[in-house]
C-alpha cells in the first residue's frame, strides 16, 4: 500500500527539519516550502494527500493559502501546525478548509494523531485548545461587514504584501498584474476597511493576523 504523500510548509527551516525527522519513513515527504505561494505552486504540481502548514508565512499566510489550496487540490487534507492558540485562528483555519489544528508546543505524537484522523476523514483539534476556547469559537458571532471577510481573495493577497512592506511594482510582479491594478486594489481596501494610510493597513493586518510582527 503506498504511503500517504505529505507536503510541508513553514517559514522556519528548523521546523521543517523537525517535521522531516518525525514523519520520514512512515510517509512520503514530497516537498518542503517556506511561503504560502510556494505551497500553492508545489501543491498544484504534486497533488499531496496531506499539506501541513503554519499560519504565519510570508507572501501568503496559511489561512488564505488554505482557502486557495482547497480550490486547486480539493482532495488534499490540510493540517495547521502553529503557535497560535487563539480561538479566532482556530475558527479561521477550519472555515478555510483545514481538517486539523495542532499547536507547535503539542506533544510529537499529536501530529501523528492528527494525520491519522484526517486520513480517516475526521477532524482533529488539539486538546491544548481548551474547552473554554472552543466554547468561544462556537459562539463567536461573524465578523462585521467592514472586516476582512468582505475582502476578495486578491484584495487579501494585496493587503498582506503591502503590510510586508512590498512596493506596488513588487506586488504586481508577484501577482502577475499591473502596478495600476495594485494601486486600485489598495484604494478599494482602504475604502472598504475605512482606513486612511498605508500605516493603517499595516496596523490592521497585524491586528487581524494577516501578517505577524517580526
Amino acid at each position: 500500500m503506498p504511503k500517504p504523500r505529505v507536503l510541508l510548509a513553514d517559514d522556519h527551516r528548523l521546523v521543517l527539519e523537525g517535521f522531516r525527522r518525525i514523519l520520514e519513513g512512515q510517509y512520503e515527504l514530497v516537498g518542503a516550502v517556506e511561503d504560502g505561494r510556494a505551497l500553492l505552486d508545489s501543491a498544484k504540481k504534486l497533488q499531496p494527500d496531506i499539506a501541513i502548514l503554519d499560519v504565519s508565512m510570508p507572501l501568503l499566510n496559511g489561512i488564505d493559502a488554505a482557502v486557495q489550496l482547497k480550490k486547486i487540490c480539493p482532495d488534499t487534507k490540510i493540517i495547521i501546525v502553529t503557535m497560535h492558540a487563539d480561538p479566532d485562528y482556530v475558527r479561521s483555519a477550519l472555515e478555510a478548509g483545514a481538517s486539523a489544528y495542532v499547536l507547535k508546543r503539542s506533544a510529537v505524537d499529536e501530529l501523528e494523531q492528527a494525520i491519522q484522523a484526517v486520513l480517516a476523514g475526521r477532524s482533529y483539534i488539539t486538546p491544548l485548545v481548551t474547552k473554554e476556547m472552543i466554547d468561544v469559537l462556537l459562539s463567536k458571532t461573524p465578523e462585521t461587514p467592514n472586516g476582512t471577510r468582505t475582502l476578495t481573495t486578491r484584495q487579501r493577497e494585496v493587503l498582506q504584501l503591502l503590510a510586508e512592506g512590498r512596493t506596488a511594482k513588487e506586488i504586481a510582479n508577484l501577482l502577475s498584474i499591473s502596478s495600476r491594478t495594485v494601486e486600485f486594489h489598495k484604494s478599494q481596501i482602504l475604502t472598504q476597511l475605512n482606513l486612511q494610510t498605508t500605516a493603517d493597513l499595516i496596523k490592521y493586518a497585524l491586528t487581524h493576523g494577516i501578517v505577524q510582527s517580526a
